[in-house]
């Protein structure tokens, strides 16, 4: 593996902070043009400017990281990047099959968890399941914001 000279640009890092920099910019024009509005309280265009801002954070980051790149990137660790996809996977699969928000965002976590290392299935299915309710009670009772539901989230 050869070294980098310092400050020398990586295009990929900047491509992608670029990349999450449109992704912030096509978010906060999509809020902008929501045509619901809470009447008090935060809305649901409140929580998309959010995630926009916090998009354009981490595309600044990237933007700043690629300008002082100082070596070349390690290996690419596909098994990792497997795990993650399956969690994505099954969440997306979770909200097609209606089986709901909380049981897709328990097994996004607990692959997740398991792409970054972590052994203990069963205690991140907990502890998936216990933030994805939160998560869940947080949207739909406090903000008053629909998440897809299933038979579980019926029941709240």
């Amino acid at each position: 593996m050869s070294t980098l000279p310092a400050n020398r640009l990586h295009k990929p890092t900047l491509t992608i902070g670029i990349a999450l920099f449109v992704i912030a910019l096509i978010t906060c024009y999509d809020a902008n043009n929501m045509q619901i509005r809470a009447n008090y309280g935060m809305g649901a265009d409140a929580a998309s400017y959010f995630v926009a801002a916090f998009l354009a954070v981490l595309g600044g980051g990237h933007v700043l990281a690629a300008f002082s790149w100082a070596s070349e990137p390690g290996k690419s660790d596909w098994k990792a990047v497997g795990w993650v996809s399956l969690g994505l996977i099954s969440l997306i699969g979770a909200l097609w099959f209606q089986i709901g928000f909380i049981a897709g965002s328990t097994l996004l976590f607990a692959f997740t968890a398991r792409a970054f290392g972590r052994r203990a299935l069963v205690a991140d299915l907990i502890l998936g399941f216990v933030l994805a309710t939160g998560i869940f009670l947080l949207f739909n009772k406090l903000l008053t914001l629909a998440l897809p539901m299933g038979p579980f989230e019926r029941l709240f």
